[in-house]
């Protein structure tokens, strides 16, 4: 199985703000996610770390770089020395998508891979479950630091795998996903609230959302999505069963996600798009 997404461009985002009354100022940016803790590594040495491969490529000859996803580190960058040679035990187990317990050694940003073990007790990714999986991967290594750890984002990230692999909706699994990336990496909104009036949104009215602040009232000059409140608070019990809900969620998460990207271009997009208009 290749560990790297297929190489198309992304199009460009569609083009998807009633000021706040005078006595009102404008509220801050959703604060910084707070930089989790992680258990110390002695003398720079980690055995035993639940990771995930989210992308490899050549190092020298008979090397990879392989950039992992792991539960108390966030996403670090191994060599895997000698991974590339035809007897090499590394060559089975790098994969996408297969659960692994890793370890390493070094301080800098490029660690040395020691070891990695295949833990199993998930089934494979499929079809269009596999081209979600690189999706999903492609958004971690482009929306997450490196050395900050997400473990709550890991959870959710193991859990999206085995409800892709087991055919659930992937319109439904990826938007959930998609949400809980910006609510772990602190730029998600409060969707449940309006920056305007700070009053609670109104399932009946249509707002547009501000990237950096939230939902407020539509108006007629508005470029950003049209979202209903109704839309908005579905979106913040998860609950996806409108179909509504779900045409309009795409809508909204493409845009707050390209805003995140800033102008970055997602790979693994258009093959879902012309698939099944994820």
């Amino acid at each position: 199985m290749s560990t790297t997404t297929p190489a198309l461009h992304d199009p460009a985002p569609a083009s998807i703000v009633v000021p706040a009354p005078a006595a009102i100022a404008p509220p801050a940016a959703p604060p910084a996610a707070p930089r989790r803790s992680r258990p110390p590594a002695r003398d720079g040495k980690v055995t035993g770390q639940p990771a995930f491969v989210l992308h490899s490529y050549p190092h020298k000859e008979t090397s990879l770089i392989v950039d992992v996803f792991t539960r108390e580190y966030g996403r670090i960058a191994l060599v895997a020395k000698g991974a590339k040679r035809p007897h090499s035990q590394l060559r089975g187990v790098l994969q996408t998508f297969q659960p692994l317990q890793a370890g390493w050694t070094g301080k800098s940003e490029l660690r040395i891979l020691t070891g990695a073990e295949w833990v199993g007790g998930m089934l494979p990714l499929e079809k269009t479950a596999l081209l979600c999986g690189f999706y999903l991967n492609e958004l971690l290594v482009k929306l997450l630091a490196r050395d900050d750890p997400h473990p709550v984002l890991f959870d959710h990230y193991v859990a999206t795998l085995n409800q892709l692999a087991h055919n659930e909706p992937p319109p439904i699994v990826l938007r959930k996903f998609e949400r809980a990336l910006l609510k772990e990496t602190g730029v998600a909104a409060d969707l449940t609230r309006c920056t305007a009036t700070r009053q609670a949104v109104d399932a009946g009215q249509v707002y547009v959302v501000d990237p950096e602040r939230g939902p407020r009232p539509a108006r007629a000059a508005d470029a950003w999505p049209r979202i209903t409140g109704k839309t908005l608070l579905d979106m913040e019990r998860e609950d996806y069963l409108d179909g509504a809900t779900q045409a309009q969620s795409k809508l909204l998460m493409r845009f707050l996600l390209a805003h995140q990207l800033g102008g970055a271009t997602l790979n693994t997009r258009q093959i879902l798009i012309d698939l099944m208009q994820l």
